[in-house]
């Protein structure tokens, strides 16, 4: 039995009058390179056309639109030796997530292949980007305000408005996330009845209503799913926790792979973080026994930041902490698009509809202040300064557990400084011996020690003196480089 959301959508796109840049019809034609190129044009047109995909039709005569049948099978059919739809996303760049349906219609074989329509850059076919005009397919390069006109697209648009599950039932929707969740968090009462429950998830871009029915946003995916492996590629966003003995990898002690949406498992996942830390027998400026190893605002704040601020199109990974005996990496897919010595003046460029959703349920900081509360929190509990680091295809954050200042390397004083420092600042606050003192928990007496490590930062140019005319070194005041 066919799925009736497949023959709904072949049906509307049938009723289509006229020739549409995301949607192509055939009747036997199977060449690969025409697919191949057409795929590149159909993901481009459905992109400069708001349409969340394309589509390619095999069986219906592009005259009238009329079903006719095809003779073409996705599954038989091959490049050489390669098979086509292996052959076809290894050409595309970036790499689609290209569907091939097979239905029959009215005793008749038709071909629906599904294609996403482009999300950050124009799709290429062996390096060449095609648009669709009128009924040919052109290059891209040949007609410039086309381009023009995607570009401005492709920047506008989101991961989170992209299509998750395409041709659901209103009823397999609320088995599909957990909805309850949703009012719970954004603190709305649950409607009485199907209907103003998926009324809200509409208006908040959760769910989509569209040619095929009812679907699911990656963004009702990415944040209520009951099951993110319900959800194809999502599957792999879930965030994973893993715990190691010792200092390296070589032996795994838990592993959480974290299958539910992020709003639905968040509380529960910071809980099972710091359940499995260790307490703590430091006695810092805030800290007492029986206390975690790190602040849990801290822990909060700096997985969020690795959920919102991940790059979604690095497909085969996800979040993930990693809890080893001397610290706590947190990281994400992607690099963020600054310094990462500004990350604490400097508002984050994220995915934004998931932030700010994320933000309405308290889950994380208003924009831009999360940072400046991690390293308030670590500099409370007497920890070295976390560290930024930025991998080739990840950013990784780091806590370290507590050390005492004379096991700290050279790059953890200076690094500390500098960060207490830009906390200092945006505080509206200049960083000072006294203050430095107060944050390593260095006597007054050993003030030396103090200036000795501001002048290391000086001289690795993270800050700069901020009263250059003052002649006593003790009221010598310095800021953030930048600022």
């Amino acid at each position: 039995m066919h799925n009736p959301h497949l023959v709904l959508l072949l049906k509307n796109l049938c009723a289509l009058a006229g020739e549409q840049e995301w949607v192509e019809f055939k009747e036997n034609n199977h060449d690969p390179d025409m697919i191949g190129s057409t795929v590149s044009a159909l993901s481009n047109g459905a992109r400069l056309r708001g349409e969340p995909c394309g589509y390619l039709v095999w069986g219906v005569r592009d005259s009238d639109h009329r079903i006719v049948g095809t003779e073409f099978c996705p599954e038989a059919a091959k490049r050489g030796n390669e098979e086509l739809e292996h052959w076809l996303v290894r050409s595309l760049a970036p790499r689609l997530d290209l569907r091939f349906h097979s239905l029959e219609i009215e005793g008749k074989h038709v071909v629906l292949l599904e294609i996403p329509a482009a999300m950050h850059t124009p799709v290429q076919f062996f390096g060449c980007e095609y648009i669709r005009v009128g009924s040919l397919c052109k290059k891209l390069k040949d007609y410039p305000e086309k381009e023009r006109e995607l570009w401005l697209r492709l920047n506008a648009s989101r991961f989170e408005q992209g299509v998750a599950k395409a041709g659901v039932e209103a009823d397999e929707i609320l088995q599909l996330l957990e909805y309850p969740k949703y009012f719970e968090l954004t603190g709305q009462p649950l409607p009485v009845g199907r209907d103003g429950i998926l009324e809200r998830l509409v208006a908040d871009g959760l769910v989509l209503n569209g040619r095929q029915g009812w679907a699911i946003s990656n963004l009702g995916a990415i944040l209520f799913a009951r099951n993110l492996n319900d959800f194809g590629g999502l599957g792999r966003k879930g965030l994973r926790v893993i715990q190691y003995a010792g200092k390296n990898r070589i032996q795994t002690l838990r592993e959480a792979p974290g299958s539910k949406g992020y709003a639905v498992g968040f509380e529960n996942a910071i809980s099972y973080i710091n359940a499995l830390l260790p307490v703590s027998e430091e006695i810092g400026q805030a800290l007492r026994r029986e206390v975690r190893t790190y602040p849990e605002l801290a822990i909060r704040e700096l997985v969020a930041n690795a959920l919102i601020h991940q790059d979604f199109t690095l497909t085969g990974t996800g979040p993930m902490v990693e809890l080893f005996d001397d610290r706590l990496e947190i990281s994400n897919p992607g690099k963020p698009l600054m310094d990462t010595l500004r990350m604490m003046d400097e508002p984050p460029r994220s995915n934004e509809s998931l932030a700010s959703l994320m933000r309405r349920m308290n889950m994380c900081e208003e924009r831009g202040s999360g940072i400046d509360k991690v390293v308030n929190q670590v500099e409370l509990f007497q920890l070295p300064a976390p560290n930024f680091v930025l991998k080739e295809h990840a950013t990784v954050v780091t806590l370290y557990a507590h050390r005492a200042l004379k096991d700290m390397s050279k790059d953890d004083r200076t690094r500390a400084c500098y960060q207490h420092a830009c906390l200092r600042y945006v505080s509206n606050e200049v960083l000072t011996n006294a203050s430095l003192r107060q944050r390593f928990e260095i006597s007054e007496a050993n003030s030396a020690q103090a200036s000795r490590i501001i002048a290391e930062t000086v001289d690795a140019g993270l800050i700069k003196q901020s009263n250059p005319e003052n002649r006593s070194r003790k009221m010598m005041q310095y800021q953030p480089f930048w600022a």
